[in-house]
């Protein structure tokens, strides 16, 4: 594994750190720096726009669909300035991230033309229609239908767990276009308005009050039939391509989240004497060991993709990644409710204030129900050994794709 970057990486970082350090509020990079207040939710309405001047949103893209065209390794030192920089770059995860990246490799000339200029301005907000009740690891098992009707595709069923869907503009769907085909076949990738007749969205309040993702019914909705991306019946191998941009960005900043929020439990069992704790000094020394992990691996991910290697190892490393940091998250915040003591059964958050929750961004707390911040983490990464492809999945995917084991026995 090569860890040192090629010398034109190293120029582009010092061109991307002088550009944040231009741009950035005065102060930004001085110790105990925070933004309050009025400043705050000036920089919060400026900076995306600041972003898109400077061509820093979907830098990876193509010039001629208003990319800057970056090589894999200028994307990750960008990625990494701004993470060491504590800069957000626009959190338009579903496009900038995931459909964006699919229309650009399975799109249409058409659809390039129209959706990704709109993706870049922040036109069109996008949500995923991926999972339902009924197939949710068997994500194949999908029910919803779209049958064509004239020059429109409609489409009748429900998905589940779709964030941001009460604010999308569009929703890039999987519905099962040919019924009689084999499961992984007769499903087509559509790119279906939200705000029509026909689509309900239904939000899901979590424990704590957010309400980040939603159910969404379709009951005979109306879809453009040129809105397929990659073809009628190949959705499938689209939707492996966006689940792949889902999981395998930022290889090398991905760890920083847990590190910062570890950090933040340190110095909690700090003020409240629990360093002392040799039970829990081993737990945290356990914690930053994983995390230096996720940081190892991180680089092994960086140097497969400049190699284009595909062999075993890394395949075991892309099945395994997402099993790794999910249960290490899940065992992290029980540590940290651990080292909180009785306080962690109290709700001591601000209902008045957005605070960050690693990783996650700006979350405002129900006022009935104010958790903190550590308590926020703790409930969300329940989920994560979910969303994403399940632990178990992931473990069946390492078993028989990378060790090649035989296939779990079915029921007879």
């Amino acid at each position: 594994m090569d860890l040192t970057y090629p010398p034109e990486a190293e120029a582009f970082r010092v061109e991307i750190r002088s550009w944040l350090e231009e741009h950035l509020p005065e102060g930004w990079f001085e110790p105990g720096f925070a933004l309050e207040g009025e400043a705050k939710i000036q920089f919060q309405k400026e900076w995306t726009q600041e972003l898109f001047e400077g061509g820093w949103i979907c830098a990876t893209w193509p010039k001629e669909y208003g990319g800057k065209g970056l090589s894999t390794m200028e994307a990750v030192v960008l990625n990494e300035e701004f993470a060491r920089a504590g800069a957000p770059l626009r959190a338009d995860f579903f496009g900038d991230t995931l459909v964006g990246p699919t229309i650009l490799q399975w799109g249409t000339e058409e659809q390039k033309k129209f959706f990704l200029p709109k993706i870049l301005s922040g036109e069109i907000a996008w949500c995923q229609g991926f999972s339902e009740p009924d197939a949710g690891s068997d994500l194949a098992g999908l029910k919803t239908r779209a049958a064509l009707d004239g020059d429109e595709w409609v489409i009748n069923g429900q998905k589940i767990w779709t964030t941001q869907g009460f604010v999308a503009d569009y929703i890039f769907v999987l519905c099962r276009t040919d019924p009689d085909a084999p499961k992984h076949a007769g499903i087509s990738y559509l790119l279906c308005p939200m705000k029509q007749p026909g689509v309900e969205v239904r939000p899901i309040q979590q424990i704590d009050g957010a309400a980040e993702f939603a159910e969404v019914f379709f009951t005979d909705a109306r879809c453009p039939e040129e809105n397929v991306v990659g073809g009628v019946n190949n959705g499938w191998k689209v939707a492996m391509t966006t689940l792949g941009f889902e999981r395998g960005t930022s290889a090398t900043t991905g760890h920083r989240r847990f590190e910062k929020e570890l950090e933040v439990i340190i110095d909690q069992a700090r003020e409240k004497g629990r360093t002392t704790d040799p039970l829990v000094r081993q737990e945290l020394a356990r914690a930053w060991s994983k995390v230096q992990i996720m940081r190892i691996n991180g680089l092994r991910t960086l140097t497969s993709v400049v190699q284009d290697r595909k062999d075993l190892g890394v395949a075991a490393l892309g099945a395994t990644n997402k099993m790794f940091w999910s249960e290490y998250h899940q065992h992290v915040m029980n540590l940290a409710i651990d080292v909180l003591g009785p306080e962690g059964q109290l709700l001591t958050g601000d209902p008045e204030v957005e605070e960050a929750v690693p990783g996650y961004g700006a979350r405002r707390t129900n006022p009935q129900y104010p958790a903190s911040v550590l308590q926020s983490s703790f409930f969300f990464s329940r989920s994560e050994t979910i969303w994403g492809g399940t632990s178990q999945i992931q473990r069946n995917i390492v078993g028989e794709r990378v060790l090649g084991l035989p296939k779990e026995p079915k029921p007879a």
